[in-house]
């Protein structure tokens, strides 16, 4: 460009590339950039400052709590892992954790079997009928505390009982369900599945309208048939989405607390304790808030090193 030319050219145009499209300066760029960096956290502000007041701040102090003798108005006294080990080697604790196990494998279980089951009927002739989709996942909706009620009034274990009238119907005598200590804890795994199901089915369907359909038709010329595409299509295509779904269901059936809490408060005879429960009462009960701690740091840790492990071998498996 001339002298002349460049003098010629209003001033604030950049110069015409090829083709008469003007050209931006780096530094225009980077400018706009660089002064808009701000304005996504200042978005997310809100909920950072509720997360770490409500969220954060609390498991620090509970990380403190566990290495303490809690003595509200007398000052804590440091004791080092002696609540740890306490709690370890009470009775009560390994109990609360075996009934906590069964609970998350059960209801993690049944839940994604069912999910998944109720996904397929969804996402077939009905997944136009947005309404069904809708009532299916009413029990995920409903408050946790009106569901335990439900179920509570539906386990009566006399003969009146709900569940009772209908084993009556095959012949089954009546069964005392929460109120026994050996149908207790399937009670309430049965609860839990009834309300977590419906939330999987969710991420299912989600995970179903990814598969190509090209593989479906596909294997239908091939003369496969439903058991076989399911096996060998839809199976594979939801991988990642069980892995999700297993870690969502195992943090929810080890922190499984209100359904417990409500409908049998760790009885009969603690056949239905869970973690939970047990921090629950020794904390806010016996006023133990030291060895609680240590049980609520203790039950973050098996879930962080759950997540941890299976997120690990899901990445093995995709490299």
């Amino acid at each position: 460009m001339s002298v002349r030319e460049a003098e010629a050219r209003p001033a604030g145009r950049e110069p015409l590339a090829a083709g008469g499209v003007a050209r931006r300066t780096p530094s225009r760029r980077l400018g706009r950039s660089s002064g808009s960096w701000w304005i996504p956290w200042l978005f997310l502000a809100p909920a950072l400052i509720l997360f770490l007041y409500f969220k954060f701040i609390p498991m620090a102090q509970a990380i403190s709590m566990s290495v303490q003798e809690v003595r509200p108005y007398l000052g804590n006294l440091w004791v080092g892992s002696a609540n740890y080990s306490e709690i370890l080697s009470s009775e009560g604790f390994r109990s609360a954790t075996w009934n906590t196990i069964v609970l998350a494998v059960g209801q993690t279980a049944g839940s994604m079997v069912l999910g998944f089951v109720l996904a397929l009927l969804v996402e077939g002739q009905t997944r136009k009928l947005s309404f069904i989709r809708s009532a299916a996942f009413l029990p995920v909706v409903v408050p946790i505390a009106v569901v335990a009620e439900l179920w509570r009034i539906m386990y009566h274990p006399t003969g009146d009982g709900l569940l009772n009238q209908v084993l009556g119907l095959v012949g089954l005598g009546p069964s005392g369900f929460i109120n026994d200590p050996d149908t207790s804890l399937a009670s309430i795994v049965v609860t839990g599945i009834w309300r977590g199901a419906p939330y999987d089915m969710m991420i299912f369907l989600a995970g179903l309208a990814g598969i190509d359909r090209g593989l479906y038709e596909a294997a239908v010329v091939d003369g496969a048939s439903t058991k076989q595409r399911i096996l060998h299509v839809t199976l594979p295509g939801l991988r990642p989405v069980f892995a999700i779904l297993f870690v969502l269901a195992a943090v929810r059936g080890f922190r499984a607390f209100t359904e417990v809490f409500l409908l049998t408060n760790g009885g009969p005879n603690g056949s239905t304790e869970v973690l939970m429960t047990l921090i629950y009462k020794l904390g806010f009960e016996q006023n133990r808030l030291g060895i609680a701690s240590a049980g609520a740091v203790l039950l973050f840790l098996a879930t962080l090193v759950l997540t941890v492990c299976v997120q690990l071998l899901r990445r093995r498996r995709v490299a």
